[in-house]
């Protein structure tokens, strides 16, 4: 039985989340996350823009969930990942899990940088 009508034809979608955890694709992570084209791993927040950079040219767009409530994100971060083409949203850590989710079904070219709730 099919509990959603999206199909994701790659990448890997979020599945929960909850205290200071997200269960990606039926995997579970404790703390800050990094979800690309590719891979999904711990992440070492804000100081550590490298992984989106790294995977910049499979990248058009990088969702930040800033945990509980929408807050500012530091602008080195944000220029860093400008600098090398990579647009980026912010929003709370819910809000882009659910936008993550929709524009993967769709096959967009995207990333993800979370920080728990």
């Amino acid at each position: 039985m099919q509990l959603s009508e999206i199909t994701f034809e790659t990448g890997r979608p979020v599945d929960g989340y909850g205290p200071n955890f997200f269960r990606v694709a039926g995997e579970v992570f404790e703390g800050k996350l990094a979800i690309l084209p590719g891979s999904c791993g711990p992440w070492a927040g804000f100081d550590d823009p490298s992984p989106f950079v790294d995977a910049a040219k499979d990248l058009d767009v990088v969702f930040v969930g800033t945990g509980a409530q929408i807050a500012h994100i530091p602008p080195n971060f944000r220029a860093t990942l400008e600098g090398a083409g990579i647009g980026v949203e912010i929003m709370n850590s819910p809000t882009a899990c659910r936008t993550y989710n929709i524009l993967l079904s769709e096959g967009r070219r995207i990333g993800l940088a979370l920080i728990p709730v």
